[in-house]
């Protein structure tokens, strides 16, 4: 015999697992397109064709980019900007510096420091000095400075500073900030605020709502799947019982 459960029909002869398996399936399409076409109005795909990020992004490497305001960006946070002096072509770096600052490198323990604040930098290719060369700049107002993670192999605000800007770049400039790396398979990640800019004043941005996105559409793909399965599972359980 069947259980009460799927014994118990509507109106129309259907059993109430039938109808919970395709409330489960509605629900699931909608978290799964929902969340789909969220993430497709917020974020945008980049490729980064250089290694000047890494460690944080390698060559070739595949990052989400949320769609944001330059009046957003903080301190550590890594953009993707483009400016007509830097090139023709969207960059990606990250920001040490914002309007008022004065950025300079480096200590006699080569940190960098911001406003006379000495920086650890965790995400730098190298143990060595934040820069292999010296500079010292200060920041527009409205301005970013802009440095790679790969300080060795990066051309960023240290190859603009005798620009009228001190090498800095608008605020306006930017178009993203970068969240999470999507490829290759084995650096999929959130991308992390470095903690020593969180103590400067302004603080760290926090980041865009890339995590219910992705919980969105995995819930989605379970209840799809899962109500899905509700009927073969129950015929295949009446066969047997047969």
């Amino acid at each position: 015999m069947s259980s009460s459960t799927e014994r118990r029909t509507d109106g129309r002869g259907r059993t109430t697992g039938s109808v919970l398996s395709g409330l489960a399936v509605a629900v699931g399409c909608a978290l799964f397109l929902g969340g789909f076409v969220w993430g497709a109005l917020i974020y945008r795909p980049y490729t980064v064709p250089t290694d000047s990020m890494a460690p944080t992004i390698a060559a070739g490497a595949r990052v989400l980019a949320e769609r944001v305001d330059g009046s957003e960006i903080r301190r550590g946070d890594v953009v993707v900007f483009k400016d007509s002096v830097w090139g023709d072509l969207p960059m990606v770096k990250r920001v040490v510096g914002v309007g008022g600052d004065k950025v300079s490198c480096c200590t006699k323990e080569g940190r960098l420091t911001v406003n006379g604040v000495p920086v650890e930098e965790p995400y730098l290719q190298s143990d060595g000095p934040a820069s292999p060369t010296g500079f010292k700049a200060k920041v527009p107002t409205g301005q970013l400075f802009l440095l790679g993670d790969h300080r060795s192999d990066s051309l960023d605000s240290r190859v603009h500073l005798t620009d009228g800007d001190h090498g800095s770049v608008p605020r306006s400039a930017v178009s993203a900030r970068v969240d999470a790396r999507a490829w290759p398979v084995g650096s999929v990640g959130m991308m992390d605020r470095p903690e020593a800019f969180s103590e400067l004043p302004g603080g760290t941005s926090q980041p865009g709502p890339l995590r219910p996105i992705t919980y969105a559409v995995i819930a989605g793909t379970v209840l799809i799947l899962g109500g899905a399965a509700h009927g073969p599972l129950t015929r295949r359980k009446g066969r047997n019982r047969g």
